[in-house]
């Protein structure tokens, strides 16, 4: 019995044995293991080729001789800060490109650029270097080596800054001016701004070209100086423009462009082969370089004219007029915040019984009165092109009210007529909105007009 119990005992040395050797096992198993090995599979040569372009795409810029799903790969790695000599005619993706513009500027609308992200670039780009020029400082090869790089590209420029040269410390220049010298001025150095006559003539696509001579957030530095328009900047300008044979939309904006310079830009604009629209808004225009305005009207394409903000009184407006009775092209015309008066005003409406071309036209703030507006109403039972008139912000009064609400009695085309502050009267100003209801009911009914077939 006992030995059988004997028998029958495990030995639990040999056990505990058994375990101590099984854990001793695994634990320096656990420790011979490299942690950093990993299972992935070694990257095939094509993936090794394909990161080896990229890197040196700089220095070999084979994009071309890849195949096209090799193109897509290297394409999508490239990084946005290569130099503009390797990408700018070689990458056409647009998604590169769109990864250069989303990476650079916050704010990206595609749609003003043709919808193409490589133009948006480029254009922004030769604006930023603009907008940053200090003439006698900045090397100008800034500007002419990137011409080669973009000028297939750049269909608008839009340059709301120019920068004056810097000023010289009058400190340094002592000894080499005389005080009879200095008396004179002649120490003073001159404020001409970067002249656009080598990039514009270079760029064979440029259409649109919007302009402001000033500097942006001056802060404390301000001074009258940093927003003068020279006579010098005005002569380069107008050659670059007259150059410019695509040219189709010039805005010259808040630059102090006065009668003198006026007549010279317009010199240069005459019988020009594209322009379609001219803005010479917020300046210091009157009544003689309004003429000169009225001459570039019938010897020009000019579809869009804009003066608003301006010097122009009667007499300018007469010229404007005249011109406006003999044209065929002009569809919108603005002369808001001008000094017109009655008499420009009546010049305009004898103007409009004789033009059939405009439809639109502003003439806002303007000090019209009764007697613009007992014109203004033959206009409106006449004219059959006018679709939109704005006549806010003057005096025109109750019975200039009236004047022009039964001249709209039989007019089916003007859909628009702001006399906001026009003093007109209520019941004259709900009646005329009534009327231009139904007109812009029925315009929304009427079939549109269908573009011709083109030849077989």
């Amino acid at each position: 019995m006992q030995q059988a119990a004997g028998r029958s005992r495990p030995i639990p040395s040999l056990r505990r044995s058994q375990s101590r050797l099984t854990a001793d096992s695994f634990c320096i198993h656990r420790i011979i293991e490299d942690p950093e090995w990993s299972l992935a599979a070694v990257p095939q040569l094509t993936e090794l080729c394909l990161q080896h372009i990229v890197h040196n795409f700089t220095q070999n810029p084979i994009l071309d001789r890849l195949l096209p799903e090799h193109q897509r790969k290297v394409l999508d790695r490239l990084p946005t800060g290569l130099p503009l000599v390797v990408t700018a005619n070689l990458v056409s993706d647009e998604d590169y490109w769109k990864r250069c513009c989303t990476e650079r500027w916050q704010v990206c609308d595609i749609s003003s650029y043709g919808d193409s992200w490589k133009r948006m670039f480029f254009e922004r780009h030769l604006e930023n270097i603009l907008k940053s020029f200090v003439p006698n400082t900045t090397d100008p090869n800034q500007v002419l080596e990137l011409i080669p790089l973009c000028k297939d590209y750049v269909r608008k420029l839009e340059v709301d800054q120019f920068l004056p040269p810097l000023k010289v410390d009058p400190e340094e220049e002592a000894d080499d001016i005389s005080d009879s010298g200095s008396d004179l001025g002649l120490g003073e150095a001159p404020i001409h701004h970067y002249d656009l006559g080598a990039l514009v003539t270079a760029l064979p696509y440029l259409e649109e070209l919007h302009l402001t001579y000033g500097v942006k957030d001056c802060g404390m530095n301000f001074e009258w100086n940093l927003f003068k328009f020279t006579y010098q900047d005005c002569c380069n300008l107008a050659g670059a423009v007259k150059k410019c044979h695509k040219l189709k939309v010039f805005k010259l904006t808040r630059s102090n462009v006065d009668d003198d310079k006026t007549k010279l830009l317009v010199r240069s604009l005459l019988d020009h082969p594209s322009l379609v629209e001219l803005n010479l808004s917020h300046n210091l225009i009157g009544d003689t370089g309004a003429q000169a305005v009225g001459k570039l009207i019938n010897r020009s394409k000019l579809e869009t004219l804009d003066l608003c903000n301006n010097k122009i009184h009667h007499v300018g407006a007469q010229a404007l007029a005249q011109a406006l009775a003999q044209n065929c092209t002009l569809t919108s015309l603005n002369l808001r915040l001008n000094y017109l008066g009655d008499e420009g005003g009546e010049a305009m409406g004898r103007a409009l019984l004789a033009n059939t071309t405009l439809k639109s036209i502003h003439l806002g703030s303007n000090m019209l009165s009764e007697p613009s507006a007992v014109l203004l109403s033959q206009v409106l039972a006449q004219n059959a092109t006018l679709t939109s008139i704005n006549l806010s912000c003057n005096h025109i009064g109750p019975d200039g009210g009236k004047q022009l609400l039964e001249g709209l009695v039989g007019n089916k085309t003007l859909t628009e007529f702001d006399l906001r502050l026009a003093e007109v009267g209520q019941e004259s100003e709900f009646l005329i909105g009534q009327m231009l209801w139904a007109n812009r009911h029925a315009a929304r009914l009427a079939p549109q007009p269908q573009p011709p077939a083109e030849p077989l």
